[in-house]
């Protein structure tokens, strides 16, 4: 193949950062406890923001042997710069500290480019005894990127039972082909996709497909499933039970921290919190680990996990203390649901789930400071599956919708002669906009102060933090800043009027992009409520003339609402609402969206000019 960049047709090269010339993934099943997986990929990178997609590593561990790897670096004309041996690859562990986990390894290349654009040619082959991952084929993976050609195949000659499920395969070019013992798959020429702000993530339109054995070994257990139900039984039976047992004396400890309460909630509260303080989190890799988590006792030794480990360990502790709960697989972070339809290997994290007579109450295990029954954005309003012994449950996590996500602010404002102001706030913030603010709490006093004046305020010019109270109430899950404020030389002042913006602490001047074409749907991905109440006092020897009538917005996307009051000749009242729907709405409606969005951001500057008496 010539590697010269030149070759690459105009129009693959349009919005991509990257192209992948060519990517062939040959899978071989040879048995249900034996496969193979050759990969070769050429990417060109056009860019610096084309690096991410080079993706030069490959895993490995106790039954996991990297046979093949290699890679060859060539220039824009599509001569040869570099050659990589495995020798030359980076082999480091995939876990960030700790032992427990020492089989999981990395081996990596770090290249840095000298000029662009360059290509690489990764060619990597390991063999397995672990049939139970079967690498998915995404031939697109993500924005950005365009695709010369791309083939996946399967070689199952032993005939293996297998399923397959094809996504948004329409409207690309794709080909495959399917027998008893091969699955094939391949797409040719396909442009680059380009983000639009406010899109849906490039998991929901672009191409995938997911195959899995109805017969399968993963890390030398051997198991068999069609459904979620058996597989989740097969997971409770074979990975999770006798990986629970702790050692009599904290079992002793955990029953005595429970005594004289009945409300299993309240006995979860105890044991959530002895966790909480006796443990760590450390990462592992996605992919690395195993799918077994590390036995409730070891936990309880070094004090340390990752969520598989720290989950499992809490239910030990959970089971001590005469509580039920449940083991649960979830995709975090981005949000993603398990696919409820087409049971298979999935997920990248794990929680607790505890019944709780249809109200279902989630730990997340990983965080010290997390409140009880909190998920936050981070595995919230996502299908998850349930490990209970009779088998797999498919539920959904808490959902933080909309208003729920509130975040109310009381506050009253003094202006004086010389254009500054004092201010005094109470902000109150719950659901998702808790979850953005109680870290706050770990800050410095330094830090905070920053927080503020760069992050919060830093349309503020001049702004000093004069005093701060935060109160995190874990119980209720609100938390409540108590904050004092001064900011020198805010209104414009001259010999006829006094001006200055209204809305002094909670400007949202957010705007969408503009699109010519606009070619993706709208997805608004969050939704939140703010209600500002604010008592305004003009400076002495100034007067009030008549105050903006009230102003009002209301649509599909959410509703505005700002209302001013006279209370007497020198203060007023300036009440404000801002409320976001979240939803996914077609791509029509962006323009209304961002309609919307510029008359609430043209209206968050308002200034009023008051006249000297």
């Amino acid at each position: 193949m010539n590697y010269s960049s030149l070759l690459i047709p105009a129009e693959l090269k349009e919005n991509a950062n990257a192209v992948v010339r060519n990517q062939s993934i040959d899978i071989t099943i040879e048995d249900v406890d034996k496969m193979v997986v050759k990969e070769r990929r050429t990417v060109t990178v056009l860019n610096k923001l084309g690096d991410r997609n080079v993706a030069m590593y490959e895993s490995y561990d106790n039954d996991t042997r990297i046979t093949e790897l290699h890679a060859f670096i060539y220039d824009a004309l599509g001569n040869q710069i570099k050659k990589y041996k495995e020798r030359d690859f980076t082999d480091v562990s995939a876990v960030d500290g700790g032992t427990l986990y020492s089989d999981s390894r990395v081996k990596y290349l770090d290249y840095t480019p000298i000029t662009y654009p360059y290509t690489v040619v990764f060619e990597s082959e390991y063999k397995t005894s672990t049939t139970g991952f079967i690498p998915w084929w995404l031939p697109i993976n993500g924005y950005y990127i365009a695709v010369e050609k791309g083939q996946y195949s399967i070689k199952n000659p032993t005939g293996i039972p297998l399923r397959k499920k094809e996504t948004n395969f329409e409207g690309f070019k794709i080909e495959s082909a399917s027998s008893e013992t091969e699955i094939s798959y391949s797409i040719t020429n396909q442009k680059a996709i380009k983000y639009e702000n406010n899109a849906v993530s490039y998991r929901e339109i672009l191409p995938k497909a997911t195959i899995t054995l109805d017969k399968f070994n993963l890390k030398g257990v051997y198991g068999e499933y069609t459904n979620w139900n058996e597989f989740g039984k097969w997971m409770y039976e074979k990975l999770l039970t006798g990986r629970d047992v702790l050692d009599e004396a904290t079992k002793t400890k955990i029953q005595e921290l429970v005594k004289g309460v009945n409300d299993p909630i309240e006995k979860a509260k105890i044991v959530y919190q002895f966790m909480q303080d006796k443990t760590r989190y450390i990462s592992v890799q996605v992919g690395i680990g195993g799918w077994e988590p590390i036995a409730a006792n070891l936990v309880d030794k070094v004090g340390y996990g990752d969520c598989k480990g720290l989950t499992n360990y809490t239910k030990a502790l959970l089971d001590a203390a005469g509580v039920t709960s449940y083991y649960t697989i979830v995709y975090a972070d981005e949000k993603r649901d398990i696919d409820k339809d087409f049971s298979s290997i999935q997920g990248n994290h794990v929680i607790l789930n505890l019944p709780n007579k249809g109200k279902d109450i989630w730990l997340e295990c990983t965080s010290q400071t997390m409140p009880f029954g909190f998920l936050g954005d981070f595995t919230d309003d996502r299908n998850v599956l349930v490990v209970t012994p009779e088998g797999g449950v498919i539920k959904r996590t808490t959902v933080y919708k909309d208003e729920v996500n509130l975040q109310t602010t009381k506050g009253a404002i003094q202006f004086k002669e010389d254009g500054s102001l004092n201010a005094t706030l109470k902000i109150v913030s719950q659901g998702l906009q808790y979850d953005d603010k109680y870290s706050n709490e770990g800050y410095t006093e330094d830090e905070l102060i920053k927080h503020y004046k760069s992050s919060v305020w830093n349309y503020n010019n001049n702004l000093e933090i004069q005093s701060s109270k935060l109160e995190n109430n874990k119980k209720d899950i609100v938390f409540t800043e108590d904050l004092e404020i001064s900011i020198k030389n805010y209104a414009s002042i001259n010999a006829q009027e006094y001006l200055f913006r209204v809305n002094v602490f909670n400007k949202n001047s957010f705007v969408p992009k503009r699109y010519r074409t606009r070619n993706l749907p709208l997805k608004i991905a969050r939704g939140y409520k703010d209600v500002d109440e604010f008592e305004i006092k003009i400076p002495e020897g100034y007067t009030l003339s008549a105050l903006p009538p009230i102003k009002e917005l209301s649509t599909k996307f959410g509703s505005y609402k700002v209302i001013f009051t006279k209370i007497d000749d020198n203060t007023f009242k300036y009440n404000r609402s801002i409320a976001i729907k979240e939803g996914v709405y077609p791509k029509e409606d962006y323009k209304l969206y961002r309609s919307f969005r510029r008359s609430i951001a043209k209206y968050e500057n308002l200034r009023i000019a008051i006249t000297k008496k």
